[in-house]
């Protein structure tokens, strides 16, 4: 897992390359919406997508996450069904709704019955390169090729030169994290067995807060909780009222910063860790690094995973099985 972590630079430029040569593109003429399908290490994909594309696309775009499409999914919507396994029962269920209603659709798969369905329904596959161990290792493979995509049937301008710029970022922060005593090490070790809270800013901040959620439930077992400023400063906030001294022993705040966060969001900032200062166990600051949205996005996630794969390392998880999502699964199956 550290070494599908530390290959993220090279797996981006693999998965924009393969889009960029990928045939039968739906035509772009009358695309009034994008909608992403996908459920997990998958779905954030589309999270992803929206958080970079969403300021900059001329048309909206929405990630959901389960086993429908949203009503308004038509001819007139470019629909991005990612699945890594193929299987996914979930993107399975929206895509094929979305098809039937005529939507135009790209399919993002490893194989699977998604790769099957994608020949009846005329749709190109973007492949998931060999060799990505899980689905959360993957998020290079799975939210690159839409990016692309968008930008091949002039929906998005100048994402291949910045795709180019996040590989650059990431190649330096590998080289920064793979190091003896790493700052993913040491913020691992302030964490220690504190459930760390993950507070982003903006949709950037936000997808990147998920990300670090998402990636200590998986690769380190342990329970984590994000949210995004400013939206928290209306209601979370108040929750740290009372129970401090049960607060300061069980949790940890991460605030992971960027610098296209709005002027009243780094104010805010400041102001929740202050707040915070007295309920939890220490509050630590991550700045995300990057010449641009994708590059500062790409970077957060690259540090989050090291950091869940370096506390899982001090902690003696293996972060690569997950019995539980194996279980549900198959009890679903049964």
């Amino acid at each position: 897992m550290f070494g599908a972590a530390a290959g993220l630079a090279e797996q981006v430029e693999v998965a924009a390359a393969s889009a960029a040569a990928l045939d039968g593109l739906p035509s772009a003429e009358g695309i009034r919406s994008v909608a992403v399908l996908g459920m997990g290490g998958s779905g954030i994909g589309g999270d992803l997508l929206a958080a970079v594309s969403g300021s900059r696309l001329p048309v909206p775009v929405v990630v959901p996450k389960g086993y429908e499409a949203p009503a308004f999914v038509g001819p007139d919507t470019l629909v991005f069904a990612v699945s890594f396994s193929g299987n996914t029962e979930e993107t399975i269920s929206a895509a094929s709704s979305a098809a039937e209603r005529g939507a135009r659709i790209v399919v993002i798969a490893a194989g699977g019955e998604m790769a099957r369905l994608a020949g009846e329904w005329g749709a190109p596959v973007v492949p998931i390169a060999a060799g990505i161990p899980m689905p959360r290792a993957g998020i290079g493979a799975v939210a690159i090729p839409p990016l692309v995509i968008l930008e091949r049937l002039g929906l998005l301008e100048g994402i291949s030169a910045e795709i180019a710029g996040a590989a650059e970022q990431l190649r330096r922060r590998r080289d920064q994290l793979t190091g003896t005593d790493s700052v993913a090490a040491t913020l691992a070790r302030h964490i220690g067995r504190t459930m760390p809270i993950v507070y982003g800013g903006g949709a950037l901040g936000e997808v990147a807060a998920a990300r670090w959620k998402g990636q200590f439930n998986e690769n380190t077992k342990i329970p984590s909780f994000a949210n995004r400023i400013p939206e928290l400063t209306h209601n979370e906030i108040c929750g740290w009222g009372q129970h401090g001294d049960v607060t300061r022993q069980v949790f940890s705040l991460l605030l992971l910063r960027h610098s296209f966060e709005h002027p009243q969001t780094r104010r805010r900032f400041a102001m929740v860790a202050e707040i915070m200062d007295e309920v939890v166990a220490g509050v630590h600051q991550v700045e995300a690094e990057g010449d641009s949205i994708l590059g500062q996005l790409l970077d957060l996630v690259l540090l989050g995973d090291f950091v869940s794969l370096e506390l899982a390392a001090q902690s003696g998880v293996d972060p690569g099985p997950v019995p539980i999502l194996d279980q549900i699964k198959a009890a679903l199956r049964a």
